[in-house]
């Protein structure tokens, strides 16, 4: 048996009678978070850019994948830290080449981080959804 299909049974073999017992024993043991429950939040991606002074600075995105099937959703909960690589260099890619003066151009980066979306999940069906853009 894989070393991590057994870790995730233990975990939630460990996690059931504690969440049943929070929620009441009734059907509703999942708790909502934020976004809804197809939504998976990844954590906040940085590139690095060069600010037209010379000198370096950030580009920050948030980002989460709303994913409506829930097979598909468990598989991208696992694939987590592989969307966060996939991401992060296809933003520093984009920051490489962004112009220093303008705005990021939030299109291109939606469509080139929801193109790693359908690559590492291995098909459609999830769905990017992007938050705050800064430049500090």
């Amino acid at each position: 048996m894989d070393r991590r299909r057994l870790l995730r049974l233990a975990a939630l073999a460990a996690t059931l009678p504690a969440a049943a017992h929070a929620s009441g024993g009734g059907e509703k043991s999942e708790k909502k978070k934020g976004g809804g429950l197809s939504y998976l939040q990844l954590p906040t991606l940085t590139a690095t850019i060069m600010r037209p002074n010379g000198r370096r600075g950030v580009l920050t995105v948030e980002t989460g994948i709303d994913i409506p099937d829930v097979a598909l959703r468990a598989r991208a909960e696992l694939l987590a830290p592989r969307f966060r690589a996939a991401f992060v260099q296809a933003l520093q890619i984009y920051a490489s080449g962004m112009n220093a003066s303008g705005p990021p151009n939030a299109d291109f980066i939606a469509r080139e981080l929801q193109r790693e979306t359908d690559r590492v999940l291995g098909k459609p069906g999830g769905r990017l959804l992007l938050g705050t853009i800064l430049v500090n």
